[in-house]
């Protein structure tokens, strides 16, 4: 048993005391708790980020803090989780786990170094962050990286189109997140860079989002998206935002042609284009005599799929089919029903099959046909 002053020790002639010398106060003359500092210091800190700055409705918090054992009186390593939100914008914090460390200075605790230790990095791991806000949208771009005020009208113009087919059930809001380099899209998808080349955005859940939503925001591939033309850049904003807006009714069993061809179906309705033009690689197919005889497979959106361009085209023109031939409320009660129906004890192709009875009148045999004679008559 220890008392405040020594320890007793049980002697063989009886109790004896071993005397203590005094505990040493840490610098600045007091006791402290460890952990109730360091928390108190990482409060402050979350209140500063620098990446918030201009920014209103925004709350950060480092939570769950576990202290390693100490490296010393004047050194300290921690976990802890760095959560985040943007009101308006994130129906659920984004939790980034961190590994700090901290050195004694002065009379107090400060961090040394900051970095993630799971999950993809932050934006302002990166480098510093500029941030572009518009009515319906918010771009986080890297100071070194392109103008994200050049991602604003595109976005803005892609929220109430979306919202046009998609109805308000949905915040309304767009989050982009825009690197600097095609690496770092990579790094922030926690990809292989060569399998993502091309690809111009991606809709991603915030880290730490519940499993329900599995679309959150935007991330922007700046080097393919450089490359595109005006309409194209504002096609690929659109179909992305789609995602976000659907990301209620989406689940695990959607098929990809689906869930793919309403994003690509809206980004290009009322665009006045034709059919060559809005699949051109799947009219070149057909010219050559090379024709589709099912609907895509999941596999064949793979980052780096063979044939991804026709895949995202044909599950375009499945959905155009729907829409033109049903209407397009019917297409997005189609998406709906899907989404809703019940996982469990039943492969996808049945489900499909008798989700397109009920919704629409006709099996999945009977769909494929007509989307086939679609397919051909690109030929024309």
């Amino acid at each position: 048993m220890l008392s405040r002053r020594g320890a007793l020790l049980l002697a063989a002639g009886g109790l004896a005391q071993l005397s203590l010398p005094p505990v040493a106060p840490p610098p600045g003359g007091r006791a402290v708790d460890r952990q109730a500092e360091v928390t108190a210091l990482l409060a402050a800190r979350a209140r500063s980020l620098p990446v918030w700055s201009g920014l209103t409705g925004a709350e950060a918090a480092y939570r769950n803090l576990v202290l390693s054992p100490p490296a010393g009186p004047e050194r300290q390593d921690a976990s802890v989780e760095l959560a985040l939100r943007i009101a308006g914008y994130d129906e659920y914090p984004v939790v980034y786990p961190r590994r700090i460390e901290l050195v004694r200075d002065g009379g107090g605790w400060r961090v040394e170094h900051e970095e993630g230790t799971g999950g993809p990095p932050a934006p302002w791991d990166l480098g510093p962050v500029r941030t572009a806000a518009g009515a319906h949208c918010l771009v986080l771009g890297l100071a070194d990286g392109p103008d994200p005020a050049g991602l604003v009208p595109v976005g803005d113009k892609a929220v109430p189109a979306v919202s046009a087919v998609w109805g308000d059930a949905w915040p309304g809001r767009l989050l982009l997140e825009l690197p600097a380099t095609e690496q770092q899209f990579a790094r922030l998808l926690e990809a292989d860079p060569a399998g993502w080349t091309g690809m111009a955005a991606v809709t991603v859940a915030a880290p730490g989002a519940p499993r329900h939503t599995p679309a959150d925001r935007v991330v922007v591939n700046p080097e393919a998206f450089a490359k595109l033309s005006d309409f194209g850049r504002q096609v690929v904003v659109t179909h992305e935002t789609t995602h976000v807006a659907t990301r209620a009714d989406t689940r695990a069993w959607t098929p990809l042609w689906l869930s793919e061809g309403v994003a690509d179906w809206t980004a290009y309705r009322d665009s006045g284009r034709r059919p060559q033009q809005i699949a051109p690689e799947l009219a070149r197919d057909v010219a050559a005599g090379k024709l589709p005889t099912a609907l895509p497979a999941d596999a064949d959106f793979a980052a780096g799929a063979d044939g991804i361009a026709q895949a995202y085209e044909q599950s375009w023109l499945a959905c155009e089919l729907i829409a033109r031939r049903y209407g397009a409320q019917r297409l997005v009660a189609f998406y709906r029903a899907v989404g809703a129906a019940d996982g469990a004890g039943e492969d996808r192709a049945h489900r499909t099959d008798r989700l397109l009875r009920a919704e629409l009148g006709v099996g999945l045999a009977e769909f494929t046909g007509l989307w086939l004679t679609e397919v051909e008559a690109l030929k024309g």
